[in-house]
């Protein structure tokens, strides 16, 4: 069974994203074990937008330093592109390792990050950070029951 991390960049406010993203990690608890980090996001105004991001990144990294012998991908809109057949091989070929998946806040990621770690995207398109959390949840459950033949994708 996959270990499953998922690290966030701020809380789920929204009630609706909320009650989606229980959902479906009630849904992946019998196909991968998901544990569920989230470090406070920065708050920002007009001018301290680099400031917050470098409070985020430390934040990040001090939480990630915690998974060094786990597999870590930050989630960006230029990461490797999958389709939901190519995502589930990839969740597969992890089947009995531990993989971290990192969503950032609304300021996106710092430089650093970007060159420290590999980044998987969930589209071309960009989402809001709160939205692709419950994009990437679904997209493991898709994953998951697509490798175990579920009927889900169609």
């Amino acid at each position: 069974m996959i270990n499953i991390t998922l690290l966030a960049v701020g809380p789920l406010k929204n009630k609706a994203l909320q009650a989606l993203a229980q959902d479906y990690s009630q849904r992946i608890s019998p196909y991968a074990r998901l544990h569920l980090v989230e470090i406070a996001a920065a708050s920002f105004g007009k001018n301290d937008k680099k400031q917050a991001k470098n409070l985020e990144k430390e934040a990040l990294e001090k939480v990630l330093h915690r998974y060094e012998k786990e597999e870590i991908f930050l989630l960006a809109e230029k990461g490797r592109l999958f389709d939901s057949l190519a995502f589930a091989d990839f969740l597969e070929e992890r089947d009995g390792r531990n993989l971290v998946l990192v969503v950032g806040g609304a300021l996106g990621w710092s430089p650093e990050l970007l060159e420290k770690y590999p980044a998987i995207s969930l589209s071309a398109l960009t989402f809001p950070h709160e939205l692709a959390r419950v994009i990437l949840l679904e997209q493991v459950y898709r994953g998951l029951l697509i490798k175990t033949g579920k009927e889900y994708h169609y």
